[in-house]
């Protein structure tokens, strides 16, 4: 694994920057009073004028689509010659160890640089759900405008009355019913659904026979916005933030939902393999953005600990001050090694070659950026934890992710298994003689 950037990674971090410095920093505070005044109008869910004068900006100058790397660049980049339409992608597509870097930037600024490139979950992951499973029709109607940024969408995986940490538990019935299906059931933290562009839900529920397997009895579903039956009940607020960058997360209820039987994603029974497919470059993404998160973090630490005096000397001579900013640099170059290690897998083996990296990161990072943020917080006593820092916005965030994408605890038990498995011998089958 080689540790310096290549040609091609040093020039789009370089224009990433600017791009930062002159666009995204000074716009955050636009992005703040407006987003204060559409709180107050109850549109805390509605893209900002703001965001889209950056969306523009970024994709005239090319800094759009990112993210889309390995199997989901060529399946988008083969439907694109197929059809005759113009890429969407950088060319070629960068890899994950590429992208890495990049996506580290956007997570200083995750409210806005991120929905500005084109790169914001769950668009993302519905993306490469469509570029890798989704059929021509599919990816017609919902792909293209979600290449070009001119809609958003929602992914509708977690229920309030299971606890879908196991995923198995999922109960929203998919039902072929006369040429088509009907969904009933309820999701919540369906996150981009709050959108007034969310157009298109993706659904997973249990379809077929229970009879035919714990992880064949599930699948994906499109469900347009707009179809009867589908009732936005609320949005979910986050420690108190709406998550609006986000399109917000809504509690959704499904009462005989019809759909043609085209929406259906892949095949009866093809919920999980898609899901797992989804969630490994969300997971990695995730990480890459709270590596910059906690970069960011460090920085506003440094420059109050310079510019506060207490008890008579500068934060920065207080002991205690120089352990936070020295455990900081530490926890931040470890996460970011695996990070890196865990994207150069992915290249070069795959997703499923790199399984416990993706696990061990998303276990992790968000660990570490949580810690970073809490010693900045207390760092700024009241204004860590005041709209006047972007402190308390980002630790929530971290927080958030250490049970976003499957919890802590259950990564933990699967890597354990997988430890265990090297020193367990293979069972053996019993022959009657």
């Amino acid at each position: 694994m080689d540790f310096e950037y290549d040609g091609r990674t040093r020039e789009l971090r370089e224009q990433l920057l600017a791009f930062m410095q002159e666009h995204v920093y000074p716009a955050e505070p636009v992005f703040g009073e407006q987003q204060e005044a559409a709180v107050g109008d109850g549109r805390g869910w509605e893209r900002l004028p703001v965001t889209a004068d950056l969306k523009a900006e970024a994709r005239r100058q090319g800094l759009w689509n990112l993210f889309l790397t390995g199997k989901s660049a060529e399946a988008v980049r083969k439907w694109e010659a197929a059809i005759g339409a113009g890429s969407s992608l950088p060319d070629p597509p960068l890899t994950n160890l590429q992208y890495a870097p990049l996506a580290e930037i956007t997570g200083w600024s995750p409210a806005l640089a991120p929905e500005a490139l084109n790169c914001a979950a769950p668009d993302t992951g519905n993306m490469e759900v469509l570029a890798e499973f989704g059929s021509p029709t599919q990816q017609d109607l919902w792909l293209r405008p979600l290449l070009d940024g001119t809609i958003r969408s929602a992914f509708c995986m977690t229920e309030p009355a299971v606890a879908s940490s196991d995923a198995s538990n999922i109960a929203t019935t998919i039902t072929r019913d006369r040429g088509g299906y009907v969904i009933n059931g309820r999701k919540w933290w369906s996150s981009g659904a709050m959108s007034s562009d969310c157009k298109i839900l993706i659904v997973m529920g249990v379809s077929g026979e229970a009879a035919a397997g714990t992880h064949r009895r599930h699948s994906m579903i499109l469900v347009p916005r707009d179809t009867p039956g589908v009732n936005i009940k609320r949005g979910m607020h986050v420690f108190g933030y709406t998550d609006g960058t986000h399109g917000g997360h809504a509690d959704v209820e499904f009462t005989d939902v019809r759909v043609p039987e085209e929406n259906l994603i892949a095949g009866e029974g093809e919920g999980f393999a898609i899901a797992q497919a989804r969630l490994g470059p969300g997971r990695i993404h995730h990480c890459m953005r709270l590596i910059g998160a906690a970069e960011r973090a460090l920085q506003l630490m440094c420059t109050r600990a310079l510019s506060r005096t207490a008890f008579g000397k500068p934060l920065a001579e207080q002991g205690v001050i120089q352990e936070w900013i020295a455990e900081s640099r530490v926890r931040i170059e470890q996460a970011r090694l695996l990070v890196l290690k865990t994207a150069w897998l992915m290249d070069t083996v795959g997703n499923k070659g790199a399984h416990t990296e993706i696990q061990a990161i998303k276990i992790v990072t968000p660990a570490m950026a949580e810690w970073v943020l809490d010693k900045a917080i207390q760092a700024h006593g009241g204004g860590g934890v005041s709209q006047d820092f972007p402190l308390a916005h980002l630790w929530a965030s971290a927080r958030t992710l250490r049970f976003a994408d499957g919890p802590d605890e259950v990564h933990k038990r699967s890597l354990a298994r997988r430890e265990l498995r090297k020193l367990t011998p293979p069972a053996t089958t019993a022959r009657s003689e």
